[in-house]
């Protein structure tokens, strides 16, 4: 499933409409009525870990804030995190699908997993599933013939006209109206609330630590790729309890995945595919043969991994 970066790519290409009314839906959604969605106006578009909020209200009331106005919109357009900062406004126009968007995996664990509908409230919540995407004033077109050798085009859950004569496009997602968000800023590896201490506390438990790592409760939007590349980079083989590991390995490992996701999502808003170094790899950078193997805590869900034993040795 698309991991925090995407999901933030996403949510600046709702921005623009935020304001807007609805003046046509359409879409494939079954547990979803898109025909309530007519004549109503998009007030606000948040974005927490790996998913996208959309606030609605009656068309006849206040404009909600722009996206300027809001957080979120503060931080993307300073380039919380990201080394460059001058590039982001692109990612108010259509972009094409990244090479990275094919890696996604369709597990995920338990804490990603969406809730229950809560009732209908003017917030909805959007869970993006495997290779899940938003578009902007276009469709997403066939790159390949499938399974049994069709060029159809991927068909769109959610189709939102707008009066302006734009449109938003939303593929592969699963979609419930909530009160509000759920939003921990501090736990979103991209916000600049991010809180560092809690995660380090998070990440000194005796659980292996590629365990630790995809607990949305601590590390909001990091998945299975950035998962798999910064503990490369910080050279943690993955099964290593985190009690095991000396303060200063955690503090390197907390700052590649927030230099990582954060260069990952400049990268994305320039319109640059993702070069993972051992994700779906068979060779690390260096020419070690990695190895995968499927883990996860007991009872959840389990994750593949690839590690450089030589790169990432075993702690004894």
């Amino acid at each position: 499933m698309p991991e925090g970066p995407s999901v933030r790519k996403f949510q600046l290409l709702t921005s623009p409409f935020v304001g807007q009314v609805v003046a046509k839906v359409g879409g494939s959604s079954q547990k979803l009525n898109v025909n309530d969605l007519n004549a109503l106006r998009l007030q606000d578009s948040q974005v927490h870990g790996k998913n996208l909020y959309l606030a609605f209200v009656a068309a006849e009331g206040p404009v909600g804030p722009t996206a300027e106005e809001t957080a979120l919109q503060r931080e993307a357009a300073c380039g919380a995190h990201c080394p460059a900062q001058g590039q982001q406004g692109q990612a108010g126009a259509p972009q094409p699908h990244s090479q990275d968007e094919e890696l996604q995996e369709p597990q995920h664990s338990r804490s990603e997993a969406p809730e229950a509908a809560e009732g209908r409230g003017n917030w909805l919540r959007i869970h993006f599933g495997m290779f899940g995407s938003v578009r902007a004033n276009e469709f997403s077109r066939a790159s390949r013939a499938n399974k049994r050798g069709d060029w159809k085009d991927p068909v769109p859950r959610l189709v939102l006209h707008f009066e302006s004569g734009g449109f938003l496009v939303f593929y592969n997602c699963r979609m419930l109206w909530c009160s509000s968000p759920k939003a921990d800023p501090a736990s979103d590896i991209l916000s600049v609330e991010f809180h560092r201490g809690r995660a380090l506390r998070a990440l000194c438990a005796p659980d292996p630590i590629c365990y630790t790592l995809l607990d949305q409760r601590y590390f909001s939007g990091l998945g299975n790729i950035i998962k798999n590349e910064i503990l490369y980079l910080a050279r943690i083989h993955p099964l290593t309890p985190g009690s095991l590991l000396a303060l200063s390995d955690l503090e390197c490992l907390l700052d590649c995945a927030i230099q990582f996701s954060s260069e990952w999502l400049h990268n994305k808003l320039r319109g640059q595919g993702l070069h993972p170094q051992v994700y779906q790899k068979e060779q690390c950078p260096l020419g070690h043969p990695l190895m995968k193997g499927t883990f996860g805590p007991s009872g959840g869900f389990k994750r593949i991994t690839w590690w450089c034993p030589q790169c990432q040795p075993a702690v004894l």
